[in-house]
């Protein structure tokens, strides 16, 4: 089981993802275990106060080192474990499926959300063992990137899903963005469920979706595409995906 802990001031924003969907019936089932902490409980200032002026001056508060490293220390002698601890932080390094699954492995992770202009920078080099980011943008507080961090991990975990394939084949578990996707009715206003996905050749079915899915690739993230580590195959596939597009081949 996972043992999760997420330091934040808002723990009240959490219990809607945690109680819902596909989160909560893999707390149920016993997959993961979360505690919300708000580490304001932790601190020794009298006026309860977690932030403070920056050294130097310039605008806005930055969160003090105190409350933040008593909190994880208290977790870990809690859980007596080693755990990663993750800030979120945008300075961070981005996030992506590959860092989701390598968390996924973790026994115990710790998850530190921020808010006002940012951390003192002991809590970035002394007690963080990874900073993330989940985007080019500015949020009022690292809540909803620990909760899209949280979710892209916990349905990784065994059995979660029900199925392993479909993690496996998920856009960014593979190299290339999923191919495309029908289920009934076969006709919908016209617009028809592609003959070969009707055809019962599994073969032919496979084949179709590799393709679609360097296509959709190719239209759309053609950063994902690093043409000098294509298989051979696959630089026919492209090959042919430029000749439908008209694009003028290398």
């Amino acid at each position: 089981m996972m043992k999760l802990d997420i330091l934040t001031l808002f723990p009240e924003m959490f219990h809607g993802v945690f109680e819902s969907s596909i989160l909560k019936k893999a707390k149920d089932k016993g997959a993961f275990e979360y505690n919300l902490i708000d580490f304001r409980t932790y601190t020794t200032n009298k006026h309860n106060k977690v932030d403070d002026y920056p050294y130097g001056g310039g605008a806005g508060m930055v969160l003090t080192p105190q409350p933040i490293f008593d909190a994880v220390e208290d977790l870990q002698k809690q859980r007596e474990s080693e755990p990663r601890v993750v800030l979120l932080c945008p300075q961070g390094e981005p996030y992506t499926q590959q860092k989701a699954e390598e968390l996924a492995e973790e026994d115990h992770l710790i998850m530190i959300c921020g808010h006002y202009e940012g951390y003192d920078e002991r809590i970035r080099t002394e007690l963080a063992t990874d900073e993330i980011s989940i985007g080019d943008y500015v949020l009022t507080g690292g809540e909803l990137g620990a909760m899209v961090v949280t979710d892209s991990v916990i349905r990784l975990l065994p059995e979660v899903l029900g199925n392993e394939e479909s993690a496996e084949r998920d856009s960014f578990s593979t190299p290339w963005l999923e191919h495309p996707q029908y289920t009934r009715p076969q006709d919908f206003r016209g617009h028809q469920v592609p003959d070969v996905l009707l055809s019962g050749n599994h073969q032919k079915i496979d084949d179709w979706r590799e393709y679609e899915s360097m296509k959709r690739t190719y239209e759309r993230r053609p950063d994902l595409i690093d043409e000098s580590r294509l298989t051979e195959r696959e630089k026919k596939l492209l090959n042919q995906i430029k000749i439908e597009l008209g694009v003028e081949r290398d």
